[in-house]
């Protein structure tokens, strides 16, 4: 509806946090007209004029750091040492690797030209693609709308932003910071709202599409975007394999596979979600788990470690997946059974479950709450057909001592992205791409790459034009023998220098 408006509360809390109004369908048009006019200004700037707005908006980040901390762990329910070092931390850290390395990698750079257009110059040009369109979830509502809101800013464009309406009171103060650092209004506005909303935004027909979500929506939105050839970036979702070989590090293998699995209450693309560990270590280390687990502490103070969960419908799907797990055989080593949870609590305790096997839909499904299941294995082979045997390639771990052994088994996983002896840390380096493989997405972001791919790549040849003619360009009468010559002596596996330097010559004065 054009008026629709909602309260919202504190998932953890209950709190009541402010009243939303969905922008209104008919309204996205106008700012995708003011996002068209702005885009003729914002793309003249330097990267370097670019990059002070994005510095202001930073110190005034800073500056309110405790407020931007409240707003997100209040409005997700994560703890809100997670908020501060997961959602507003890596942000940060982006903004000092544009300030680094941003007008490097967008300035041009020069191409190699091939000895037969000698004379001639080769560039890249990397040119802003026009009005983005930025969609991002819940789960991490700072960074995963930021990040890739100032990825495509930094390039020349002009963004509308959609928030998660699950989490709409950060899309609301996100959308005040761009306006404390004086950003021109069309350069980055945020429509507010759900699916409607969203829809809205994509029968604007964008110049890019950036999809943070679930595969399903993303399917849909590729499959939209197509009708038009709209490029998109898809960040999805994943199913992510922890391999536990017999000579790691027990103690601290365990201890990075319950943060790695519990984190934000497992509402993480890259949780872990299926841990495999080598039988012979199999019973120690869900026993060194087990003591990891009874050391956490639930709740929303700064001395809890993991808060709530943030939407009800995500309770559901847990709840699903722990009563088929434990129905077809599976042990609750950690936790509690459904029946035990509270009436409409968001607070779900972290759950181990051993006995698992590959039928269950905590194997094949993607949970993105907090249950861990424990697998044994026989061989590494054997672990990596099990961590290939899904859907999903979004993010893995391998722990070993034998870091050539891990380094082996991680060149085998079908993976966007694996870490030997952590988890979850590849997406906080945005030196390293940051996307997936099979159904975990389509593109990756950060880095190099995750630049320039808000813009599209001009190529340029340029020649001083003083010549008359070229080697290739008509007349062709006699030209025949001289190319055949040329091309026998060039590209044959023995160069014959000095037969295509006669070749050359002789096209050089057939083109005057």
């Amino acid at each position: 509806m054009a008026d629709e408006r909602w309260e919202v509360y504190s998932p953890s809390t209950k709190q009541y946090l402010g009243e939303m109004k969905e922008t209104a369908p008919e309204q996205i048009s106008i700012m995708f007209n003011e996002a068209r006019q702005d885009f003729d200004m914002w793309r003249k700037l330097t990267v370097k004029e670019r990059l002070a707005y994005i510095e202001k908006l930073r110190d005034i980040l800073l500056n309110e750091l405790e407020k931007a901390t409240e707003v997100i762990s209040g409005s997700n329910g994560k703890v809100k040492v997670d908020a501060l070092v997961a959602d507003i931390m890596p942000v940060l850290d982006f903004i000092s690797f544009l300030k680094k390395d941003a007008a490097t990698i967008l300035e041009r750079q020069k191409a190699k030209t091939p000895i037969v257009f000698l004379g001639k110059q080769s560039y890249v040009d990397y040119m802003p693609r026009g009005v983005v369109a930025v969609i991002s979830p819940w789960n991490y509502p700072f960074q995963l709308t930021m990040v890739p809101v100032l990825s495509a800013i930094i390039g020349g464009n002009t963004v509308i932003a959609k928030p998660s309406e699950i989490t709409p009171i950060v899309g609301t103060y996100m959308e005040e910071l761009f306006e404390k650092a004086g950003f021109p209004k069309g350069v980055i506005q945020f429509a507010h709202g759900g699916k409607e909303v969203g829809e809205a935004i994509i029968e604007q027909k964008p110049d890019y599409i950036f999809f943070t979500g679930s595969v399903a929506t993303g399917k849909i939105i590729a499959s939209e975007a197509a009708k038009h050839l709209i490029p998109v970036t898809l960040e999805l979702g994943g199913k992510d394999p922890m391999i536990v070989c017999h000579d790691a590090n027990i103690e601290r293998a365990a201890k990075g596979a319950v943060w790695g699995a519990f984190t934000n209450s497992g509402q993480v693309c890259m949780s872990v979600e299926r841990l495999y560990v080598d039988e012979r270590i199999y019973e120690p280390f869900v026993k060194a788990v087990q003591k990891e687990v009874a050391l956490l502490k639930q709740g929303v103070d700064v001395k809890h470690d993991i808060g709530s969960m943030t939407f009800k419908k995500q309770v559901t799907i847990v709840r699903e997946h722990v009563q088929d797990a434990l129905e077809k055989g599976a042990v609750l080593a950690t936790g509690k059974r459904p029946e035990e949870w509270e009436e409409d609590t968001m607070f779900i305790e972290p759950m181990v479950f051993t006995s698992v096997t590959e039928d269950m839909k905590l194997i094949q499904e993607e949970t993105f709450g907090p249950l861990l299941p424990i697998i044994p294995f026989g061989d590494e082979k054997e672990a990596i057909k099990k961590a290939n045997a899904s859907p999903y390639g979004l993010n893995a771990s391998v722990w070993s001592s034998d870091l050539r052994k891990a380094e082996q088994i991680a060149s085998e996983l079908v993976s966007g992205a694996v870490i030997i002896n952590d988890v979850l840390i590849s997406v906080a380096n945005h030196h390293l791409p940051f996307g997936g493989a099979k159904q975990s997405g389509i593109g990756s972001y950060h880095g190099v790459q995750g630049l320039r791919m808000f813009c599209y790549e001009k190529a340029v040849m340029k020649d001083a034009g003083k010549k008359r003619s070229e080697l290739q360009w008509y007349p062709y009468e006699g030209k025949y023998d001289a190319f055949k010559s040329l091309i026998q002596s060039y590209y044959g596996s023995s160069k014959n220098y000095p037969a295509f330097l006669k070749s050359f010559l002789d096209l050089l004065k057939k083109s005057k």
